[in-house]
């Protein structure tokens, strides 16, 4: 009798047997057409744990019957890929290649940029045709130019049919489940725990099978598998998917003006383990870019924060954290300046390196006082208020706007004042 988990027991080795991922898999599916053509592209596979991503590149290799070379990011540096290539090199050239080889390389997103430059070539001339799988977002993790060459397809949790579907062919045709008697009572729990999961899934029925005395039932019902289970593994991984539509959710709630919501995602990251800094810098960032000029107590405020949590660290630092998310979430909002440097950065895209005005120009020799540097200059604090009118900008743009303050008491004030100075531009 076997010792494998089950999760691997049950590993399918054909699509027939393959649970989820319709759009991918499914008749129209775009990786079931590379499949059935034969002719396979080099890809990424982007979904959370447990959904298939490595099942999906073995069942890949074994249908087009190319040599599969596999690599862990988490273990393997430059040198092991270049081994890896060039055994991958000799196999395509060897008198019993059937197909291109494949390189699948679980968690990509650790490789480093080093390590990432190193795969390029093979993958351009078709050495191999990589398939890499990631928990993480690629546009984050993976370099521009290994995008390029590989399309990137999203994986999603499984569905509670699905998971219904793989329980159902578990208990049926395990070597092990299928010799005892299971008695499925309940499934809420079960699917609850497991997250869409498929993985967590048949390790929880493995937990029951081999927690069951010999000779009994194992039942599965919510009141023992939450026993058997003994705590909630809350659904968030600070290192997946999940991470980066929380945080999403965190900074769109603050952003809306809601602290409830704010403090719930606060919340559940601080409960998954997130970094405690990490959450802080990001409502830094949220202070200068959202609230802005609307309030610019916020950025001090935010940046108070980060201090903090790096001095007193957690569980003390979800106050401050807690007290800095409801402060922001209740600011006034502007992206004023957000918008004003994003659309000045567009500017000097489009205009390229514009001369700076004579009388701008510093003029620490005598060869460019007579050239003109600084001639005409007015030095505003001579003039009433600090303040004498004269151009700023080059030429080409002396007209040109960027920052367009928002409706808001304090940038009301600003408006008031720049209209004051300037008149109508």
């Amino acid at each position: 009798m076997s010792l494998q988990p089950l999760a691997e027991r049950l590993r399918p080795q054909t699509l027939d047997g393959y649970i989820g991922q319709q759009h991918l898999v499914g008749p129209r599916g775009i990786i079931r057409r590379m499949i059935d053509s034969g002719n396979i592209s080099s890809f990424i596979l982007w979904g959370p744990p447990g959904v298939g991503k490595t099942t999906l590149a073995r069942i890949i290799a074994n249908t087009t019957k190319s040599a599969f070379f596999t690599l862990s990011a988490v273990t393997s540096g430059v040198k092991d890929v270049r081994d890896v290539i060039e055994k991958a090199s000799r196999e395509a050239s060897g008198m019993f290649s059937q197909g291109r080889p494949i390189l699948f390389i679980d968690e990509i997103h650790r490789f480093s940029k080093s390590q990432q430059d190193s795969l390029l070539g093979a993958v351009e001339n078709g050495t191999v045709t990589l398939i890499g799988a990631t928990t993480e977002n690629p546009s984050f993790e993976v370099i521009r130019p290994l995008l390029s060459r590989a399309q990137v397809y999203t994986l999603k949790p499984l569905l509670e049919t699905d998971l219904k579907l793989l329980l159902d062919h578990a208990v049926r045709n395990d070597e092990i489940l299928s010799q005892s008697t299971v008695r499925i009572e309940e499934t809420d729990a079960l699917f609850r725990y497991s997250g869409g999961d498929a993985r967590k899934l048949l390790n929880i029925l493995d937990l029951l099978q081999q927690s069951t005395p010999a000779g009994e039932d194992i039942v599965i019902n919510d009141r023992i598998i939450t026993e058997r289970l003994q705590e909630n593994p809350l659904a968030y991984d600070k290192n997946g998917e999940m991470h980066y539509d929380i945080i999403s959710a965190f900074i769109k709630s603050i952003r809306g003006s809601d602290p409830d919501a704010a403090v719930y995602w606060l919340a559940r990251m601080i409960a998954g383990g997130e970094d405690p800094e990490f959450i802080a810098r990001r409502m830094v960032i949220l202070a200068s870019e959202d609230v802005g000029l609307a309030n610019p107590n916020a950025m001090l405020i935010a940046n108070t924060t980060f201090e903090v949590v790096q001095k007193i660290g957690m569980p003390e630092g979800r106050i401050p954290l807690s007290e800095c998310a409801i402060y922001l979430a209740q600011s006034p909002k502007s992206n004023s300046a957000y918008v004003a440097i994003n659309a000045a950065l567009a500017e000097v895209e489009r205009s390229g390196n514009l001369p700076v005005p004579l009388h701008l120009r510093n003029a620490p020799t005598s060869l460019m006082k007579n050239l003109g540097y600084g001639t005409n200059y007015l030095y505003a604090h001579d003039y009433p208020g600090n303040f004498v009118r004269q151009q700023f900008r080059p030429d080409a743009i002396a007209t040109k706007k960027f920052w367009n303050p928002c409706s808001n008491p304090a940038e009301d004030v600003m408006a008031q004042r720049h209209k004051a100075r300037w008149g109508e531009e």
